[in-house]
């Protein structure tokens, strides 16, 4: 093991995948030769040269169609959005074509392309840049969408996807792409739709993903110095859902306590909500309880922000309330 940064994880998983495969290539505003914007791609333009690592002028809608078109004939591409914010311009591409071409040709034509880039919030961006979409896109039929929440997690993940046959959204933070972790020395890969237990615990279910996930972990570790055991649920793919991961974990300590970083109506956690109290009713001892950001856009003011995001302190307060402490 040796530990490397998050933007390395995802350079390397792209490095490794397109000295395999030589249909892949990346494509993305500044991708090349300023290394990407988040320095994700620090090096790959000298090694694949500029047909394989690709800058694309501002302009998601076009960069995006091509990357599908292309993925049609044969290509693997990896597209990058700066953000996932600008990837709206570019949205009528990815669900009206990525998604749906498999089932509208009658399986004549596969489209394997990833479509990556930060997600929410990264400090004080404003309201148009500090958006979370992972429950919009998990919504439509034909894509997969990953969360990684560190850097093991996101080189594993984004190899599985680039070699996915279907279009995958790999959602990543800009305020992750500094934090270290461990990586094997060797070649390793991470199956889509599988949570990971990053704590074990007893007493209440948190359930989260992304790098929100810090704060549940930051909570559980606080509780446990009060006698609570939480067991932290990492879904890192939220579409597929691990199901059967977070119903295990429930029917064991028959409370739940989900966070995300996204808006409240028709969220992750609403979804999981529903599931739980369909398939583990009876498991429940207490009241679901969902953690989300405030049902507003993003605040610019840094006090107001602080309000607006989750943060530990939201989660120890929620499973206090579903242990009736």
């Amino acid at each position: 093991m040796r530990t490397i940064q998050f933007r390395e994880a995802v350079c390397e998983a792209m490095s490794e995948e397109m000295r395999r495969d030589e249909t892949i290539y990346l494509i993305g505003e500044e991708v090349a030769e300023y290394n990407g914007a988040y320095k994700a791609s620090k090096g790959m333009l000298d090694e694949f040269g500029p047909k394989r690592v690709i800058d694309a002028p501002i302009a998601e809608l076009g960069f995006a169609g091509i990357a599908v078109g292309s993925a049609m004939n044969g290509n693997r591409p990896i597209v990058e959005f700066m953000t996932f914010n600008f990837s709206l311009v570019g949205i009528d591409q990815i669900i009206n074509n990525a998604a749906k071409m498999r089932q509208m040709s009658g399986g004549q034509f596969n489209i394997p392309i990833v479509f990556r880039g930060p997600t929410a919030s990264a400090g004080q961006l404003g309201a148009t840049h500090s958006q979370a979409f992972e429950n919009w896109y998990a919504n439509v039929p034909g894509l997969k969408v990953v969360v990684p929440s560190n850097p093991y997690d996101a080189k594993g993940l984004l190899k599985s996807a680039i070699r996915d046959n279907d279009p995958v959204i790999f959602m990543e933070s800009e305020q992750m792409y500094g934090d270290k972790g461990e990586v094997p020395e060797g070649e390793y890969t991470i199956p889509l739709g599988v949570a990971d237990i990053k704590k074990a615990g007893k007493d209440v279910t948190i359930v989260s993903f992304g790098k929100i996930i810090k704060e549940a972990l930051k909570a559980a570790e606080e509780l446990e110095k009060e006698g609570i055991s939480c067991e932290v649920i990492d879904l890192r793919t939220v579409r597929p859902l691990d199901q059967e991961a977070i119903l295990t974990s429930v029917k064991k300590t028959n409370r739940l306590v989900i966070l995300e970083e996204a808006w409240p109506f028709g969220s992750i956690s609403s979804e999981i909500t529903y599931l739980v109290q369909e398939q583990a009713f009876d498991h429940l001892d207490a009241p679901i309880q969902r953690i989300t950001t405030a049902d507003t856009p993003a605040p610019y003011s840094p006090v107001l922000l602080e309000q607006w995001l989750p943060n530990a302190n939201d989660v120890i307060k929620a499973v206090k309330k579903v242990l009736y402490r």
